[in-house]
């Protein structure tokens, strides 16, 4: 079965069930590719709507040498932990978002009605001469959200405790846990993949590079709303949570040499996306600076792009905010018929799935 849209209205065009799609579970990749480069790449036109199919490792055929990509380096953390309440010993999970100070984070808990101001949770390391961790509810905010605070500085060691989480999605584990990071993953902090970027091997950026494509990378920690449904009928009404992410100066002077050259910048994931459009709220081309801080931002159709040219992307799950931002750059039309294709051609869609290039 093709994936099935809602036609909007020009008076609904920010409906959220005109991002509603319906998808075969066996499409649903649940293990990557033995080879990463090996996925398949549907390539869509934004002028002519034209969809062609193509392999990942031949994207460069799609783009011109000087264009510059755009990748978040940001690493995956253990950010998954079970234990139990102390001293009931009742079943606890924690999958922490993102670090508020020293030892203080926002994360999501289960039973999080149950998880009050004050109730301790202790997790066990895997080597039993570790001594358990040992978290404090300080705050539940609502909606499965808690502060956290950590005794004797135990989420410096994260490793010892938790494990990567993977989407729920995702039902079978991992062989390998690092094939649910990028191969440039530097900078440890995401509650979840930038998996646009899974598809590169160290073999490919340097081959591109050689061909004469330009490299930048930027931060954005992926949190809550990378992965969260919209469950608002008005796309409006839906509370965007902040992430943190950084450009660095030297990016800067890459996206502004590129421009300079009449090059185009090509996001590398929506989470780069979304942190290279927070950077052109403010961009100056007499003077473009670099930044780093939460972003809000929330790009739905009607959205102006500032920086972003191209973006390349997975298959996103439906009534999601990525849904809505690819949507943004290609018209939610072209996207609809784009995934009905890749639905028809046996695409493998999200985390672990193919990649699309729009252009």
């Amino acid at each position: 079965m093709s994936p099935v849209a809602h036609e909007p209205t020009a008076s609904h065009s920010l409906n959220t069930a005109d991002f509603d799609f319906e998808l075969p579970a066996e499409l649903i990749a649940q293990t990557p590719l033995s080879r990463r480069d090996d996925s398949r790449l549907m390539v869509l036109d934004r002028e002519s709507g034209t969809v062609h199919h193509s392999l990942f490792k031949r994207l460069s055929d799609w783009l011109a040498p000087g264009d510059l990509l755009v990748a978040n380096n940001s690493r995956v953390i253990p950010a998954r932990l079970n234990g139990r309440r102390v001293p009931s010993g009742g079943a606890a999970e924690i999958l922490l978002l993102r670090r508020l100070d020293t030892g203080t984070w926002c994360g999501l808990g289960k039973p999080a009605k149950r998880l009050k101001r004050g109730d301790r949770i202790e997790f066990p390391a895997r080597a039993s001469d570790i001594k358990p961790a040992v978290v404090t509810v300080e705050e539940n905010l609502g909606g499965g959200e808690l502060i956290l605070q950590f005794e004797d500085g135990s989420d410096e060691r994260l490793e010892a405790y938790g494990q990567a989480p993977v989407p729920p999605y995702i039902t079978r584990s991992l062989d390998d846990p690092a094939r649910y990071q990028t191969v440039y993953a530097s900078v440890p902090g995401s509650a979840a993949a930038p998996t646009a970027g899974m598809h590169f091997t160290d073999e490919m950026i340097h081959q591109l590079q050689q061909k004469g494509f330009e490299w930048a990378e930027v931060t954005l920690h992926v949190g809550l709303d990378t992965f969260r449904p919209v469950t608002e009928s008005q796309i409006t009404d839906h509370p965007i949570h902040r992430e943190w992410c950084e450009v660095p100066n030297d990016t800067v002077q890459a996206i502004n040499a590129c421009r300079r050259r009449r090059g185009r910048v090509v996001a590398i994931g929506t989470t780069a996306a979304r942190t290279l459009e927070t950077l052109g709220r403010d961009w100056r081309d007499d003077d473009p600076v670099g930044f780093a801080g939460f972003t809000d931002t929330f790009i739905v159709p009607g959205y102006q792009w500032k920086l972003v040219d191209c973006l390349l992307t997975n298959f996103h799950l439906p009534r999601s905010t990525l849904l809505m931002l690819v949507s943004a750059l290609a018209g939610r039309e072209a996207i609809m018929e784009a995934y009905a294709e890749a639905s028809r051609q046996r695409y493998r869609f999200y985390s672990f799935g193919d990649a699309m290039l729009i252009r």
